[in-house]
């Protein structure tokens, strides 16, 4: 079955006694056994459950994986993913990741003996330079959040293979809809379930999907383990969801690729951070790798602070608010919101400015997303 084909229809049929069309929701936290030795597969909800489940089947098979676990929260995927390691461990990441992943990597895991340094993977020599004889992990993210910059998966997979590390990407940004890390060479696969995967801004969630088996039954284990099972009812809404992420992320394209092409002209617009303008460093490799662009761009104004601000609270469609990839359009601040908890330091290396402004596009008129932020600016 093609992507869309499988979006709608993996996991669902779980109903034996009633048939129903769409998977049921099974609250229960417990299971009764059959004797002491067996059961119907559950036991217990924080273990495993058959909603739950439906979901894991249905993301590993969009990914292109064995396993999934779904889980509470994206930042939880990310824990669970990070498990993997030891203490001892040394992992590379990127020097423009999200901030809240930069935030675990650079204060939480090292307190538990695992070290990270970051680097800017564009540059494939600053990541080997970073590879340590204690190095065991290689965090990728691509588009990278909130500047769209693209790495190249294969290359750093190569890199991977040959220092026998773990490769790990965040494919968040783009949802396996229009990229999927693991053709590319990656072991694991992490996404926050909140975004494009549920896409209806009701929810929190994450997953981590792996492709061997060793190291789905380590997360397995891991999320049972932590206790970072995401409910029955979270994993029946982004279930419900992802049954319409090829067409919305067509729709979350047309209105960033509208977006982005107005913003380019604009005068109050220093610079458009978007792989589908021809004008990106990345755009070739984005093609090359990816089968979109993507609903998320970002820009600076020119000016600083007050001209941002002016135009962050001076919108009427774009709502001022972090999180992304719902079907309505959001702006917001890296500076003070999604990137706040980097240090300032990071944040410039990174290429954050007080001039930034990231949008998740949503699914509306790209007309109407354009007009509006035209008034903003202009005002």
């Amino acid at each position: 079955m093609r992507f869309e084909t499988r979006s709608v229809h993996v996991g669902v049929d779980k109903d034996s006694a009633y048939l129903s069309a769409t998977t049921p929701i099974y609250p229960s936290s417990t299971f009764r056994w059959d004797d002491l030795e067996t059961n119907r597969g559950f036991d217990y909800t924080r273990s495993g459950n058959p909603t739950r489940a439906a979901l894991e089947e249905n993301i590993a098979s969009l990914e292109g994986g064995t396993q999934c676990r779904a889980t509470c929260t994206g930042m939880a995927a990310i824990t669970a993913a990070v498990h993997l390691f030891k203490a001892g461990d040394h992992v590379v990441a990127g020097h423009d990741i999200y901030g809240g992943t930069y935030r675990l990597f650079a204060d939480v895991f090292p307190q538990l003996g695992i070290d990270f340094t970051f680097v800017n993977q564009q540059n494939l020599d600053d990541v080997r330079a970073a590879i340590r004889p204690n190095t065991k992990g290689l965090w990728i993210e691509t588009p990278s959040n909130p500047l769209l910059n693209c790495v190249e998966i294969a290359a750093l997979t190569e890199i991977a293979r040959g220092s026998n590390l773990t490769s790990i990407a965040d494919n968040t940004f783009l949802s396996p809809c229009l990229q999927r890390p693991m053709e590319h060479g990656v072991d694991v696969v992490v996404h926050s379930t909140t975004k494009y995967l549920n896409g209806h801004s009701d929810v929190v969630g994450g997953c981590v999907v792996t492709k061997d088996e060793e190291r789905g039954e380590r997360i397995a284990y891991v999320v049972n383990a932590l206790g970072l099972g995401c409910s029955p009812f979270d994993a029946w809404l982004v279930l419900r969801g992802i049954k319409t992420l090829g067409p919305r992320m067509e729709a979350h394209q047309r209105a960033a690729a509208a977006v982005a092409n107005f913003l380019w002209e604009h005068p109050a617009v220093e610079h458009v951070y978007y792989p589908g303008l021809p004008t990106h460093p990345h755009h070739e490799l984005a093609k090359k790798q990816q089968d979109g662009f993507g609903g998320m761009l970002s820009f600076d104004v020119k000016g600083g602070r007050a001209e941002a601000e002016k135009v962050l609270t001076g919108t009427k469609l774009f709502q001022l608010a972090e999180s992304l990839g719902g079907v309505e359009s959001l702006l917001e601040y890296p500076e003070t919101m999604s990137h706040a908890s980097m240090t300032l330091e990071a944040r410039r290396e990174a290429g954050i400015t007080e001039k930034t402004i990231r949008l998740s596009c949503g699914i509306e008129h790209p007309d109407d997303l354009v007009e509006d932020l035209k008034q903003a600016l202009e005002a």
